[in-house]
């Protein structure tokens, strides 16, 4: 996978969250695969071979976490 660059991250996630209560990029949550306390904001945007692009956990690639698993 290839990671890509988002300028506008709130944009970004405005257009891309799949679930409703798009959260703010100052928020706060926790990453069930790395255990970790991290900030929206700081997410990474992994784009596949298929052209699918996973919004994933700033920890990545050494975590494998999406924002499905943040709490």
């Amino acid at each position: 996978m290839k990671e890509l660059i988002i300028t506008d991250k709130q944009s970004y996630l405005d257009k891309n969250y799949p679930f409703v209560d798009i959260p703010k990029l100052t928020d706060k949550k926790r990453c069930i695969h790395c255990n970790k306390i991290i900030t929206v904001g700081d997410y990474k945007v992994f784009q596949a071979e298929d052209g699918f692009e996973y919004i994933c956990c700033p920890n990545a690639p050494d975590c494998s976490g999406t924002l499905i698993d943040w709490i």
